[in-house]
């Protein structure tokens, strides 16, 4: 398979799973936004109430993390930046 193919597809599987957790998070007062999508690393930046929230390793580990690789399995790793 194409690789830009299967990159797109990771993609829209990753902006998916963002969709799926997107409620929580804005119930919080926050939001997500998908920065990138190298190999198989999402770079995503936790916004509103989420961003410096001492929560929030945890929701990027047990939620986040976890909800996109159930969505894309190929992604080995989520990271948050700033």
């Amino acid at each position: 398979m194409n690789t830009e193919i299967k990159h797109e597809e990771t993609v829209i599987k990753v902006l998916e799973a963002l969709e799926t957790i997107r409620p929580f998070l804005n119930k919080d007062g926050g939001d997500i936004e998908l920065v990138d999508v190298k190999a198989e690393t999402v770079f995503v930046k936790l916004i509103g109430n989420c961003n410096g929230c001492p929560m929030s390793f945890s929701t990027m580990k047990l939620g986040v993390e976890n909800t996109i690789k159930q969505h894309a399995p190929e992604i080995l790793e989520v990271v948050s930046v700033e």
